[in-house]
């Protein structure tokens, strides 16, 4: 598995911890930094997990947007909290990072829908960001 594959997991526990418990994303964030200064050997995975939340902090009311724009009669709090925490992570990989090319944010972001959320959410976080992606 690649460090970016990793440091995805990682965002998406900070993501989704954060909001099943009603954190501030911020807090949630530096919790996990403190733990990360005691992990070395994850250096790699960490630092591209906090620049992915860390964008996501930034864009939040952008990428939040995109999301309600494209996901077709879904409102953002009615979606699974790991599906939402996937679209934020995908949406903000399409628009703000280019050195990943698009088709990976997605299968990315489908990959981890499938492994860790319900048995539609694959399909239903690719149609999102297929959209985003074609809108961008």
């Amino acid at each position: 598995m690649s460090a970016r594959t990793k440091a995805r997991k990682r965002a998406l526990d900070i993501l989704f911890s954060a909001d099943v418990r009603g954190d501030d994303l911020a807090v949630a964030l530096a919790a996990e930094a403190k733990r990360a200064a005691n992990e070395p050997s994850r250096e790699a995975s960490w630092l591209y997990a906090r620049e992915i939340v860390d964008g996501i902090i930034d864009q939040r009311d952008e990428i939040d947007e995109q999301i309600t724009t494209h996901s077709r009669d879904w409102k953002l709090d009615r979606m699974p909290a790991v599906d939402r925490a996937l679209l934020r992570i995908g949406v903000w990989e399409i628009l703000s990072n280019d050195e990943v090319p698009t088709a990976v944010a997605i299968d990315e972001a489908v990959e981890l829908a499938k492994e860790f959320s319900t048995d539609d959410s694959g399909a239903f976080v690719h149609g999102v960001l297929a959209r985003v992606a074609r809108s961008a």
